[in-house]
């Protein structure tokens, strides 16, 4: 089983790719930017704000291919600003408490997009179909 889920993002046919993809009991996010529902940056200057926009949108993707919350095994987080670490980790500290998938944070020379200071990718392993 191949699974595409695509969140509608601008950049998704640009780039060409899919937000998500389930094959067999995986699902694996692409790297999530803060993109607004109106197709622009939501949240600007606010990384706390921006990540909550970014888990929005991973966990809707896992929960459109049959993931849940519980099922993210594996978290990559992308910051621009290394001072901006506490307030995005609360932001993920607050969904993940007792699930604690395993976790990477970076802090990159830059993203996409100049007004995004975090961008997330995620792992997922849920039961198969």
């Amino acid at each position: 089983m191949h699974q595409l889920y695509s969140s509608g993002s601008p950049y998704e046919p640009i780039i060409g790719f899919s937000r998500a993809v389930r094959v067999g009991n995986a699902i694996y996010v692409s790297g999530t930017g803060p993109i607004g529902t109106d197709g622009k940056t939501a949240g600007v200057g606010d990384p706390s704000a921006q990540a909550r926009r970014c888990w929005e949108i991973i966990l809707g993707a896992i929960e459109s291919l049959g993931g849940r919350v519980e099922d993210v095994v594996r978290v990559r987080t992308y910051l621009t600003r290394a001072s901006d670490w506490e307030a995005v980790g609360l932001v993920q500290g607050a969904i993940f408490g007792e699930v604690r998938p395993a976790a990477t944070m970076v802090v990159a020379g830059g993203l996409i997009d100049p007004d995004w200071f975090v961008e997330i990718e995620a792992e997922a392993v849920v039961e198969a179909l």
